[in-house]
């Protein structure tokens, strides 16, 4: 199954594989404190981070995991950040997560929702799924009302990676 929404477009987005050119854009993400005050466990060092997310998505990529894709505005060019579905593994069952990550100075925006709003259809007209879910930690509000936005509810609470999360899901 091709869980890629490389060349999806929503309204205001275009969806595209990330490359290595992109780093530099991203880095910002990883220097910003807020992005990752709620997740334990990441690279302190913002080159590292984003060293290791790179390295994560494209293994995704290689290995027909899904992955993240870069998110573009359609009208300004601007990268805004990522997004797309990710093959999870939870309590030894797979599943299919929405993610999504934007730069900070794109919060607030929609983006996020819109974004989200795309990988949900794009599982739908693929029939790649029976549902979806997303990973949120528990303190994570906003990602939260992103997830609900779409249409998640919460499912279950767990530990991820050694973080207290939050599985919304979506049945399709």
């Amino acid at each position: 199954m091709d869980y890629l929404l490389n060349n999806s477009t929503s309204d205001r987005l275009l969806f595209r594989k990330l490359q290595p050119s992109d780093f530099n854009v991203w880095l910002p993400f990883h220097e910003d404190k807020r992005t990752s005050e709620f997740w334990e466990g990441l690279p302190e060092n913002p080159i590292k981070a984003c060293k290791a997310d790179f390295e994560r998505t494209l293994y995704r990529y290689e290995y027909n995991l899904g992955g993240k894709l870069a998110l573009i505005h359609k009208q300004t060019k601007t990268f805004l950040g990522l997004a797309g579905l990710l093959v999870q593994e939870i309590h030894e069952k797979k599943e299919i997560e929405i993610a999504y990550s934007l730069l900070p100075k794109h919060w607030n925006m929609g983006y996020a929702t819109e974004a989200a709003k795309e990988c949900v259809d794009y599982a739908i007209s693929n029939n790649l799924c029976s549902s979806l879910i997303s990973i949120i930690h528990k303190d994570n509000i906003p990602s939260q009302k992103v997830a609900q936005r779409n249409g998640l509810t919460l499912d279950f609470e767990t530990t991820y990676h050694g973080n207290p999360v939050y599985i919304f899901r979506i049945n399709l």
